[in-house]
């Protein structure tokens, strides 16, 4: 594993100060991983920055990758949203982020990932 791919569950969890998250973060950091997060779960969690310090520090870190969703992107997610019945832009933009990284995803919500991507490695926190 690369590293973790947070959707915006596990962002919100990271806003609330769940020690899971906190702990996973730390150690992908530890083990020198990669964490990735798509812009559209990013949009999903964040609120006012300026009150969710432990969120905006997380994005800033050199370790952290933030993915905007661009034309290709959005054909795929497009695709696979057509493919699976499913209709969460965000959702199918994490698998791919996931995917392309060769990363678990870290989410609170594993039943509509599993929808998409049956395969998907999932850390439920």
């Amino acid at each position: 594993m690369s590293g973790v791919t947070l959707d915006a569950g596990a962002l919100i969890a990271l806003d609330r100060d769940d020690r899971r998250v906190i702990a996973l973060i730390a150690r992908t950091a530890e083990r020198g991983m990669r964490v990735t997060v798509p812009a559209t779960a990013l949009a999903q969690a964040i609120r006012n920055p300026a009150r969710q310090s432990r969120l905006a520090r997380m994005v800033r870190q050199p370790s952290t990758d933030v993915i905007a969703m661009q034309g290709p992107d959005a054909t795929a997610v497009g695709i696979m949203l057509a493919r699976t019945g499913t209709a969460d832009i965000v959702d199918a933009h994490v698998v791919l982020c996931a995917r392309r990284a060769g990363q678990s995803v870290v989410t609170s919500d594993p039943s509509d990932l599993r929808r998409i991507a049956p395969e998907m490695n999932l850390v439920v926190v």
